[in-house]
This record gives structure tokens, C-alpha cells and sequence, in this order.
């Protein structure tokens, strides 16, 4: 049991998954925490940025270049493989039962952003996390038309991967001492994580509600 504990522990520690797998780890799961529901609660966005982070300051050594084309296919073909699940896959959700892996909550919120931003739902949704897991089942599920999905998800995952991962690039190049500061950044991204659900959540339960 402590093993499982421990595992869950090191998915979860950006820092300890950058040092430590490197870019092979890191593309897997930013692959995974956008499409697969199961995955939903891995590290997204600070995971993306401190990548940068650390490629800037060299404790990543990986070129930038390689880095940036690596997150970005893993982003788009994640996503992709969220949309095939929920095209063909997505009848079993209407009867699922809430598990530490899948809640319905989760698709009802996502369905609340589709309603209110229609197909843009997979660009914006790039930047909140759980809806950027859920978004493209949900797009599958909706039978949304492959051209549309496909420029919709390559367009958000470069937007998403280029502004955090290339940004967080020029902070540790420029200005190296943040390393010293991880902590600091983790608990800004997950204020910002926390806020952004909690939101979505209370939004989703208004629109049901009226």
C-alpha cells in the first residue's frame, strides 16, 4: 500500500517528475491528462511550465525545440485519443457510477463550457484543468465533425504548450535563481487550479439548475 502511496505521491511532484523521468515521462503525461479520464488528475499546467523552467536553466537537458514539438504532439494525439474514446466509446458514461477516476460532475461542467463556447471550448479549455481532460471525450461523444475538433485541438495545444512551456523557457533562462523558488510556483498554478474547478463547478450547477 505505501508503494501505491508513494507512486501517487511522484505523479503528482512536478519537480521530482522533471528530475527525474525527464522528457519521456513528461510527454507521457501531459498525453494522458488530455484525453484520458482516468487521468485527470495529473499536473498540467505547472507541469508544462516548469519544463520550460527547467530547459531554460539547463537542469532539463533537452533543446527547447525537441521539447516544445514533443509536449505539443503529446497534447494534440492525447486529445485525439479523447475524442475517439467519446465517439465510440462514450454511451458507457450515461450509466457509469462516480469513481475516484470518473465523475460525472466533470462531464457536466465540461458540457456547460460546450454550451457557452461551443467548439472554442477546446482552445480555452486547454487552460482549465480537468475541463481540458474532459472537453475532447465530450466532442467525441457529440459526434463534434473531425475537421472542426482537429483545427480546434491543434490550434489550443499550441497556444497552450507555446505560452507555458516557452514562457517558462525565458523565465529560467533569464532569470535561473527560480528554481529556487518551485515551491512557490506549484502553489500559484494549484490557487489558480483550485479556483478555476470550484468556479466551473458552481457554474455547472447554476446552468442545471435553471
Amino acid at each position: 500500500m505505501d508503494s501505491v502511496i508513494e507512486f501517487f505521491q511522484y505523479l503528482l511532484n512536478s519537480e521530482e517528475i522533471i528530475r527525474t523521468g525527464g522528457l519521456l515521462v513528461i510527454t507521457f503525461i501531459v498525453f494522458a491528462e488530455n484525453g484520458l479520464f482516468f487521468a485527470f488528475f495529473l499536473p498540467g499546467d505547472y507541469l508544462v511550465f516548469l519544463a520550460g523552467v527547467f530547459c531554460g536553466t539547463g537542469i532539463l537537458d533537452v533543446p527547447i525545440l525537441i521539447l516544445l514539438v514533443s509536449m505539443l504532439t503529446a497534447a494534440i494525439l492525447g486529445s485525439l485519443v479523447g475524442y475517439i474514446f467519446g465517439k465510440y466509446f462514450g454511451d458507457m458514461f450515461k450509466n457509469r457510477p462516480d469513481s475516484f477516476f470518473f465523475k460525472k460532475k466533470h462531464i457536466e461542467t465540461t458540457h456547460n463550457y460546450f454550451e457557452k463556447y461551443g467548439s472554442r471550448t477546446l482552445i480555452i479549455s486547454r487552460f482549465l484543468p480537468i475541463v481540458r481532460t474532459f472537453a475532447p471525450i465530450l466532442a467525441g461523444i457529440v459526434k463534434m465533425s473531425f475537421p472542426s475538433f482537429l483545427i480546434n485541438n491543434v490550434v489550443g495545444g499550441a497556444i497552450w504548450i507555446f505560452t507555458l512551456t516557452g514562457g517558462g523557457f525565458l523565465f529560467g533562462e533569464r532569470f535561473p535563481w527560480i528554481v529556487d523558488y518551485v515551491q512557490y510556483i506549484i502553489l500559484f498554478f494549484l490557487a489558480i487550479t483550485t479556483f478555476t474547478v470550484i468556479k466551473g463547478y458552481l457554474n455547472a450547477r447554476k446552468g442545471m439548475a435553471e
